[in-house]
């Protein structure tokens, strides 16, 4: 009988570090910029992407520094999955969490490292423009919604 994978047997806080980070697919929707409403509290996602990001690869070009030198940058830990509701619904932390499976084009469903690309469910299906290209003021002029998309 084959072993389970380890995302189907364990929670996210069982998971191990390695097994955590291998758990994003490298969409990168987590790099578009966010803007709050201050009355609501409801969050809406821009097409402004992180200049951090390479958008050939959808990675981040400093991601073990990423938080010295982008500080607003988000870090998700296993702690705070009860708060991933503003991750977009493809996200595979937050699909987990919510008792879904991943789906095929994850790269450990897959096996294939640009199947998120290859599928059109990564950040560059939105990227616009870099946050360091314009104002943050001009944020809010590139608001979209990535679950529509």
């Amino acid at each position: 009988m084959a072993q389970e994978v380890f995302w189907r047997s364990k929670t996210l806080e069982q998971m191990s570090e390695q097994e955590w980070e291998s758990l994003c697919d490298g969409c990168a929707l987590c790099c578009l910029h966010k803007v709050e409403d201050e009355d609501t509290e409801e969050v809406f996602y821009t097409t402004v992407v992180c200049h951090l990001l390479d958008t050939d690869s959808c990675r981040c070009t400093q991601y073990e520094r990423r938080s010295e030198l982008v500080p607003n940058c988000v870090k998700l830990r296993p702690e705070d999955v009860a708060e991933f509701h503003w991750l977009p619904s493809s996200c595979s932390y937050r699909l987990l969490y919510e008792g879904h499976q991943l789906p095929q084009w994850h790269p450990l469903v897959s096996g294939n490292p640009r199947s998120v690309i290859e599928s059109n469910a990564s950040v560059l299906s939105y990227y616009e423009v870099k946050d360091n290209e314009i104002s943050e003021e001009e944020f809010i002029d590139y608001i979209i919604d990535p679950d529509e998309g």
